[in-house]
């Protein structure tokens, strides 16, 4: 993973290009990509600090801030009040762990081994937290589509409406998603026997291997903390500010964007890793980090940034579009059917991978723009 530190050319990249050439393309593309190794540098910083605090403390680390970098980005566009852009990330951020991540992390595998097997029981349990996740995001989406119905006012892909009553709902979930998130840990906390580290794959050579040892002194691995936070948060401005003048300029939606680009720049690391594992016949370990990812995001990330949100001005709620919740709901379910045996192939991982791409030329070819513009014509609007 030391080569992608070679992309940290990328950040002084990134600021003469937002200073002094003043090309919003440019400043995108190369934020994107200078993101990508600062993401790297904050994972691994809070796994250096893990291994110092010790696994309790350190799991809590990793369960905080797996995802601090999408965090981070989220944070800032609510700031500038892109709040559909941060809904939609949030979704290309489950989809890309259930879907392209996942998908390519069981292709590979079943190239190289053929059947993998992993534990069914955990597979389970994290299938029925996903699940659980993506009835919270549904239940706020629709009671408003119902109550605009209701109200005639329909706007399938204007999810920014003013209804106290699912704001208060947006609250009362969120804050009921976290706490079963908290109580997830304090589970994983009371079942070691049933941690990431355990039975891996077919042939589990987990005891062969050395423990992780720090490499990082606890100064040294604050420090790289702090500047990639500090990195990361100026990206991030670069990369929100630019997001309507690309719009523009490419031709494609803010949507797509949201669901498809940025939600790959915060979590290359993480992803690239999970895949690697899987190449080595590690399967427990690479879906605790795809499926692992998409909870903290569904259960922790989402709920927190709708209680961020009230710093900011306009409450960022549930309520996401039916098409997002739609794509949600059955790359949930595919991923569930897939795990539910304790056993993968390459095939499926095809299939995971071709459901992505389904879903991402849904997302590309989606305009909301002039899907409010016919449902307007047509009088429902």
């Amino acid at each position: 993973m030391n080569w992608l530190r070679y992309l940290l050319i990328f950040v002084p990249i990134a600021f003469v290009a937002e200073f002094w050439l003043h090309n919003p393309l440019l400043v995108f593309i190369c934020s994107c990509i200078a993101l990508i190794p600062l993401a790297g540098l904050l994972g691994e910083a809070t796994e250096e600090l893990a291994v110092h605090t010790g696994p309790q403390v350190g799991g809590l680390l990793n369960a905080t801030l797996g995802n601090a970098a999408e965090l981070i980005i989220a944070i800032v566009a609510l700031s500038q009040g892109k709040i559909e852009l941060v809904k939609a990330s949030i979704t290309g951020s489950i989809l890309g762990n259930l879907l392209l991540i996942l998908g390519l992390s069981l292709l590979i595998g079943g190239v190289r081994h053929g059947i993998q097997r992993f534990d069914r029981q955990a597979a389970g349990v994290a299938a029925s937290m996903m699940t659980l996740a993506v009835i919270g995001l549904i239940v706020p989406t629709l009671f408003e589509v119902l109550h605009e119905i209701q109200l005639g006012e329909l706007e399938l892909f204007n999810t920014q409406v003013v209804d106290p009553a699912l704001d208060q709902l947006s609250m009362g979930v969120a804050a009921i998603l976290m706490l079963i998130y908290i109580l997830s840990l304090i589970f994983s906390f009371q079942k070691p026997e049933r941690s990431t580290s355990g039975h891996s794959g077919v042939d589990d050579h987990s005891a062969e291997e050395e423990t992780h040892t720090a490499r990082w002194s606890v100064p040294f691995s604050v420090g790289v903390l702090t500047v990639s936070t500090i990195g990361i948060v100026f990206l991030s401005e670069f990369l929100v500010g630019a997001v309507e003048p690309v719009v523009e300029s490419l031709g494609v939606s803010e949507l797509f964007l949201g669901v498809i680009i940025i939600p790959l720049v915060g979590n290359v690391a993480e992803h690239i890793v999970g895949v690697q594992v899987a190449a080595k016949n590690k399967m427990d370990l690479s879906l605790a980090i795809s499926m692992g990812s998409s909870l903290q995001i569904a259960l922790f990330v989402a709920p927190l940034l709708v209680f961020v949100s009230l710093l900011f001005g306009p409450e960022m709620t549930l309520f996401f579009s039916l098409f997002e919740v739609a794509t949600l709901g059955l790359s949930v379910l595919i991923a569930a059917l897939i795990a539910v045996d304790g056993e993968s192939n390459w095939l499926e991982g095809a299939q995971l991978l071709a459901v992505y791409v389904i879903v991402a030329l849904g997302f590309f070819f989606i305009r909301p723009e002039a899907a409010e513009h016919a449902m307007r014509w047509l009088g429902v609007g």
